[in-house]
């Protein structure tokens, strides 16, 4: 059985969230960043930790990449031209959304405050303004690959939310897509763990 360390309101909601929408058995650890407890689980006290059966892992995305991958679901086929779209967005997901929001949280509360830089605050939300124009643009049907959701969805879902949480704007397209992947069922049980 799958042990997923982490808070709601952090990244560990992605793999929780997913673990959700497989159904598999789970337990569910509430850790906080950089505890004690964190620290006992991962070299760098970061959560979230996924314990399997082979060992820890410490990544939300490569979490979500293995479930997906072992269940068989929210994914393409491993060496398909559609995994490699799916990877693909993924991964730039990762490089400008997630990274840009993770700069704006270090600037706000991560850094110690003598290292904090408030004056890039605006060049962080002009970064993501301009890169969500593009992916509202790029999202093919109800989901980002078309009819089925994958776990990029849960990944763009997750970092709007988290933009719209620090007023962000989101374009319409995006805002529609975040909405309708917090209407799952499985998103409401992920939420429910806090």
């Amino acid at each position: 059985m799958y042990k997923l360390h982490g808070q709601i309101k952090s990244r560990a909601l992605r793999p929780l969230w997913l673990l959700e929408e497989l159904g598999v058995p789970f337990e569910w650890v509430p850790v906080d960043p950089r505890s004690p407890e964190a620290f006992k689980l991962s070299p760098l006290g970061k959560i979230p930790v996924l314990e399997t059966d082979d060992g820890p892992v410490f990544d939300s995305v490569a979490m979500m990449t293995m479930l997906a991958d072992r269940h068989g679901a929210f994914t393409n086929a491993p060496g398909s031209y559609a995994r490699a779209c799916q990877d693909a967005l993924t991964n730039t997901i990762n490089e400008t959304f997630d990274a840009v929001l993770w700069d704006y949280a270090k600037h706000s509360f991560v850094l110690p405050e003598d290292q904090r830089v408030p004056d890039v605050k605006p060049s962080l939300h002009w970064q993501f303004g301009r890169y969500a124009e593009v992916m509202a643009d790029l999202i093919e049907g109800p989901f980002v690959l078309g009819e089925e959701p994958v776990i990029t969805d849960i990944l763009l879902a997750h970092c709007c939310g988290w933009a719209a949480g620090l007023k962000m704007e989101l374009p319409p397209g995006l805002r529609d897509h975040m909405n309708r992947m917090r209407a799952r069922p499985a998103f409401r049980r992920a939420l429910a763990h806090g």
